[in-house]
């Protein structure tokens, strides 16, 4: 009976256990991946299948693809979600189980001092000799119970002769509990730490997922930058082409004796004047470029690094220009933007964090309780003076001398500053998590403002720049009519081709500012990744 009641309790600890450990998916191999294993980072990911005709070839959701595989800035920020993994792994660290076992020997000599220390002779030292072997099992549960489990045997021999047994073994079998019932008992002082890694983790990734957001609406802009730095290229050449086709007139004329000779340097200077701005914008582009290059890890490859990119979109807007109502875009931001779920998270914490150390105040009260059996054996003299050897083990497990101990004891602190500014630390957490929390929604909320005002500024600048541009035309075509009739001047000419440029650069520059005050709303609104149907992998787990 007693032996049924062993086996059963033993099978008790092991199902918990099993329990336990199998509750999450957190275990090391599990966390674990090839990335996080290699001590070498790979090449840019795909980039070499947009190469075409020796150029880079990339539409806006190639680069926002592009920009999630292989930006070291969103690798760097990714680590950080790895790293909460870890420190996860590391709060389970409380309930691993424990085996420890010690070997000990010892041996003395020493002269006898009494008459009973009988060594079968005169003047012959007595010699004991010790040896012990202990094996222990120790684990604490997320209920707070700590169980131990132990076996320990002792052999002890000696030339003293008045020993039953010599050598005698002397063996424990000790079983043992611990029940926190106030101060880190139950489940929710011992599973609060585990909880605050576990949102930590949640929090890491909300954070990851807002940094994204950021990079990619960056990439967006970058794009949108060459775009215009190459439209603003093309505008300058095609105005020195005009600045040259006039000074080539003038020249002419003045051959013919028809231009005053003082007049040529106004065309002269102008054909100067918009070499310069084409240099300038040429430059202007490179550095866009680069930039982009840096975003979408081009650089990291010295065969991509010099290939020169050909962006397929277009900066005039495609259909009807997208009207966007503010109540609706900051509800939908209210709702999606990852920045709330960091915060969320950080609240909770603190609510644990608070309720954990209302338990710390507690006093403790803990119950222990103890079972033992034990056995003695060894070897002896029968009443026929023969040698008869009897084992430890037959007894230990026959269970056949117990001992039975329990026990509640009660620590009562009389001030525990400890506790209380752990729980002040805790109540100041909370407050500031508070007003960020209100910060936060204030600046999304100016966010969503702002970006619907520079979606509504960029339609009414297309469709003013426009307007423009036809005007501006129509003034060049009439003073270039009228200069060739003799009515008009050349610096009229000049102005007016000056104006076309400056039309034609405002335009673009308004296409652009609608194309980035779309990203701008949906960055706001925390539906950037929505239009190229893209999502990120790590997010998703």
């Amino acid at each position: 009976m007693r032996r049924s009641h062993l086996l059963l309790f033993a099978c008790l600890l092991m199902v918990c256990n099993l329990r336990m450990s199998a509750q999450k998916d957190e275990s090391y191999g599990d966390l674990m991946t090839p990335q996080v294993r290699s001590d070498k980072l790979g090449a840019p990911e795909h980039l070499r299948t947009y190469v075409v005709d020796g150029k880079l070839r990339l539409s806006l959701r190639d680069a926002v693809v592009v920009t999630l595989e292989n930006n070291s800035q969103v690798r760097v920020q990714g680590t950080q979600v790895e790293a909460s993994k870890f420190s996860l792994l590391g709060a389970h660290s409380a309930f691993d189980p424990a085996v420890t076992s010690s070997y000990n020997l010892s041996s003395s000599i020493a002269s006898p001092f009494s008459q009973f220390q009988g060594t079968g002779g005169l003047n012959i030292n007595i010699k004991d000799t010790t040896r012990s072997l202990q094996v222990a099992y120790s684990q604490t549960f997320e209920t707070g119970t700590n169980v131990q489990a132990g076996l320990s045997t002792t052999r002890y021999s000696s030339n003293y002769f008045s020993f039953l047994y010599n050598p005698y073994i002397a063996s424990s079998l000790n079983f043992q509990f611990t029940q926190p019932l106030l101060r880190n008992g139950w489940l929710f002082a011992n599973q609060a730490p585990l909880v605050i890694a576990r949102r930590d983790v949640q929090q890491s990734r909300a954070n990851f997922a807002a940094d994204v957001n950021n990079s990619i609406l960056q990439a967006v802009t970058q794009y949108w930058a060459v775009v215009q730095a190459r439209g603003n290229l093309g505008v300058a050449r095609s105005s020195m082409e005009a600045a040259e086709a006039t000074y080539k007139r003038d020249k002419r004329a003045l051959e013919l004796g028809a231009l005053p000779p003082l007049d040529i340097y106004r065309s002269e200077s102008q054909v100067a004047s918009r070499r310069v701005q084409v240099i300038q914008s040429e430059y202007a582009l490179k550095q866009a470029e680069d930039e982009l290059r840096l975003t979408l890890g081009a650089d990291q490859d010295p065969y991509l690094q010099v290939l020169d990119l050909e962006l397929t979109e277009k900066a005039e807007p495609e259909g009807e220009l997208l009207s966007i109502d503010t109540a609706a875009a900051l509800q939908r931001a209210l709702t999606k933007r990852p920045e709330f779920d960091a915060a969320h998270a950080a609240l909770a914490n603190d609510e644990t964090r608070i309720r954990l150390a209302h338990n710390h105040l507690l006093p403790e009260l803990d119950l222990q309780g103890n079972y033992a059996s034990n056995g003695v054996g060894g070897t002896s003299l029968n009443s026929a003076n023969q040698l008869v050897s009897t084992s430890s083990l037959s007894q230990l497990f026959g269970f056949g001398y117990p001992t039975y101990t329990a026990q509640l004891s009660l620590n009562l602190p009389l001030r525990n500053r400890a506790a209380k500014a752990e729980l002040g630390t805790a109540l100041v957490s909370r407050r500031s998590d508070l007003y960020n929390q209100r910060r936060l929604q204030e600046q999304i909320t100016l966010d969503v403002s702002n970006a619907v005002h520079q979606l509504e500024q960029a339609k009414l600048s297309i469709v003013a720049g426009k307007e423009a541009l036809d005007l501006a035309k129509k003034t060049m075509a009439a003073e270039q009519r009228k200069y060739e009739l003799g009515s008009g001047t050349i610096f009229l000419v000049l102005e007016a081709q000056t104006e076309v440029a400056t039309a034609e650069q405002s335009l673009l520059q308004a296409e652009v500012g609608y194309q980035l005050a779309l990203a701008a709303v949906d960055h706001a609104t925390g539906e950037l990744l929505d239009p190229y149907h893209v999502q990120i992998a790590e997010l998703a787990r």
